[in-house]
């Protein structure tokens, strides 16, 4: 399977409860520094807590921010939700800006098993909802909840 470093530790999934920072204890070798007695390596991420930190990841990148590096289209039009009215309209956009990123990702089948908005979770300023996608090499869906803050 796929690993990534973490990079995303204080963001969790439902059932990505491993999301968080983390370092790996390994034991030294070759030249140690001065002194050095423990070595670490940086937190990784694997297999579902892999795709919920991709899904984050890209939700939470404005599209075109990453174009200087090839990636001209990564990313999701989130950000144009910040400043805007809580409407109907507002929360139209952010089902399909999210939609999009899913559609996005390889990793998932490209329609949401569900998108709910939890109404009992926002704020006066801010949407929250409930992703549900099906990644394409595990049977289990991976759940993400999430707030914009506008």
């Amino acid at each position: 399977m796929d690993a990534d470093l973490l990079v995303v530790p204080f963001f969790k999934a439902h059932d990505a409860s491993p999301l968080d920072l983390t370092l790996r204890r390994r034991s030294p070798r070759g030249i140690r520094a001065q002194g050095a007695t423990e070595a670490y390596d940086l937190g990784t991420v694997e297999d579902r807590e892999n795709i919920a930190q991709a899904l984050i990841l890209r939700l939470m990148t404005p599209r075109g921010s990453l174009r200087a590096l090839g990636h001209a289209n990564y990313g999701s039009l989130l950000y144009r939700l910040i400043g805007e009215l809580k409407t109907e309209a507002a929360r139209n956009l952010c089902r399909a800006y999210v939609l999009e990123v899913v559609a996005q990702e390889p990793r998932v089948h490209p329609a949401a098993v569900a998108f709910t908005f939890d109404l009992a979770s926002e704020t006066a300023s801010s949407l929250a909802f409930t992703l549900e996608v099906q990644p394409r090499m595990f049977e289990e869906t991976v759940t993400l909840d999430l707030e914009l803050l506008l």
